[in-house]
């Protein structure tokens, strides 16, 4: 699948997902100079940018397959999504988490009616058992990643962001599974091909960064780290693979350390920031001279900071 496929959905999701999600604003970079902006997606209804393909997904099934309910795997946010638009939709859904996600996380989604079960220690566990049991018991999986309808949601912040932002130059994402960058990737390429798409990665989790310079989806060595949304292995034949080496420019892995004082520089001036939000800022941060005087936009993905994470920033 290529960003000339995902585009036109992108377009359609567009067309739908404000329903319940919401479009969300842009703001000026404190320290930056002139160019810098934040897209402060923290701000969306489950403060994360994950409702905006869960949407997309559950508004594109079939009316048989929304009566027969949805399967979901996440590490948290991509849950919320989902039961945000399930319960909306009147759409049954049972959401796989592996150990590694906080009971916050957890009961958030259930209070939102999804029942939730707990499977394997990584989370790429939870996404394997979450799809066979989609197979056997025949209700639609819903991918945090790999899947068109996700893909094109998330690719709805890059509709946004052209509207936002004449003259952009260059977009920050922190990246895990893949889907969000593939999103915007391929709805820019289309529409604005001058932009460029620049993955964030933390140096403790960068799977899909190390797959795509081994030419081909590897495992790789994983650490803790604060982001903890975009952790995790990604699964085999994911379309995110072939869209993020079509559509990325390049990526940037940044240290722990960094991750922290760029979520604590934000916290400062008054934004809730996840570590996956710290992770695009500090990559912007090591790279900010290549992009000075330059409209550039660093992307706050989400604000559901695990009570661990969020008790660092002090």
């Amino acid at each position: 699948m290529l960003s000339r496929d995902i585009a036109p959905l992108v377009e359609e999701a567009a067309g739908r997902i404000y329903r319940l999600a919401r479009e969300t604003p842009v703001a000026p970079l404190p320290g930056s100079g002139a160019g810098a902006l934040v897209k402060l997606e923290q701000l969306q209804v489950t403060g994360a940018f994950k409702l905006r393909g869960a949407t997309n997904k559950l508004m594109s099934l079939g009316a048989a397959q929304a009566a027969a309910g949805v399967i979901t795997s996440s590490t948290g946010n991509h849950g919320l999504g989902v039961a945000t638009a399930a319960q909306a939709l009147g759409i049954d859904a049972e959401v796989f988490l592996c150990s590694q996600v906080g009971a916050a996380k957890r009961e958030r989604i259930a209070a939102l009616g999804a029942r939730i079960r707990i499977v394997g220690d990584d989370p790429l566990a939870a996404e394997v058992a979450a799809r066979d049991a989609a197979r056997e018991t025949g209700r639609a999986y819903v991918s945090p990643y790999n899947d068109p309808y996700v893909v094109a949601g998330q690719g709805t912040l890059g509709v946004e962001l052209l509207r936002q932002v004449p003259g952009l130059a260059a977009v920050f994402i922190a990246t895990g599974g893949g889907g969000l960058i593939s999103g915007i990737g391929s709805y820019l390429k289309q529409h604005a091909p001058q932009v460029e798409v620049v993955g964030c990665w933390p140096r403790n989790s960068a799977v899909l960064y190390e797959s795509l310079r081994a030419g081909r989806i590897v495992e790789a060595p994983e650490l803790p780290t604060l982001s903890e949304s975009t952790a995790g292995g990604v699964e085999p034949g994911s379309i995110t693979f072939e869209l993020c080496r079509e559509v990325m420019h390049h990526g940037v892995l940044v240290s722990e350390p960094e991750i922290l004082e760029a979520m604590r520089f934000g916290r400062a001036h008054g934004w809730v920031m996840e570590g996956a939000s710290g992770v695009a800022l500090a990559a912007y941060r090591r790279e900010a001279a290549r992009y000075a005087g330059r409209p550039t936009v660093v992307l706050f993905c989400g604000g559901n900071p695990s009570p661990q994470v969020a008790a660092l920033l002090g």
